[in-house]
């Protein structure tokens, strides 16, 4: 079965489109993303699983790819070529199943709370059970849609909660996937990983927080003690 309406993608469109996405939310301001910072997004060394380095023609070839299938677009009105995604409207999809599948696409198969953490900046969830209710939805999707886009890995011996891996680039060798995940450093590697991205975000409460009781004090004229 065909897992997309149109062909399954390569992991370099792969990336290039969670890129797109990730972006359209971090970096609102420089979105649509001219070629160079899509390059650089793709070769980022930080949130990235596996690192790339791909060329900027080959970045250029997969976005080409994305645009024929409707995925993406390039911007009109500007000098430089500029482009964003159109994911949620092609794969009628809700952006919180666009987000889910964005940070699968850049950071690999992930548990559910692992994939809350990492996706708080494309979209709040309020809790592990949401993303799991978005998750089935995509695992369930109708073959009339184009069947499954995401699919529960089996639990790998010693790890607490099983992974979810996206299916937009094909079928997933979940033996492969199993010998890696077996390994205590590997379960420990993720449960880190995921604690790094909420004290991230806790951080940036933070300092918004700060900013703005900064601000307060500014406005009322109050020194601060």
């Amino acid at each position: 079965m065909r897992r997309l309406s149109v062909r399954e993608l390569s992991p370099l469109e792969a990336r290039v489109l969670g890129v797109l996405v990730e972006k359209a939310h971090t970096v609102p301001d420089s979105y649509p993303l001219s070629l160079n910072s899509l390059l650089s997004g793709c070769n980022q060394k930080t949130a990235r699983e596996p690192v790339i380095n791909a060329t900027e023609a080959e970045v250029l070839v997969a976005v080409d790819a994305l645009k024929s299938l409707s995925l993406a677009f390039e911007s009109s009105g500007s000098r430089v070529s500029r482009y964003e995604h159109n994911m949620g409207r092609a794969l009628g999809l809700p952006s919180q199943s666009v987000a889910l599948l964005a940070v699968m696409m850049l950071r690999g198969p992930q548990t559910s709370a692992e994939l809350r953490s990492n996706a708080e900046r494309l979209h709040h969830f309020a809790d592990v059970s949401s993303v799991d209710a978005f998750l089935h939805e995509l695992a369930e999707r109708a073959p009339e849609k184009g069947g499954a886009l995401v699919v529960k890995l089996p639990r790998a011996a010693g790890a607490r909660e099983p992974r979810w891996a996206h299916l937009l680039c094909g079928a997933v060798d979940a033996s492969a996937l199993q010998l890696a995940a077996e390994s205590e450093d590997f379960v420990a590697a993720g449960e880190l990983a995921a604690l790094k991205a909420n004290q991230h975000a806790m951080q940036e409460q933070i300092d918004a927080l700060r900013e703005q009781v900064e601000r307060l004090y500014a406005e009322l004229g109050i020194a601060r003690s």
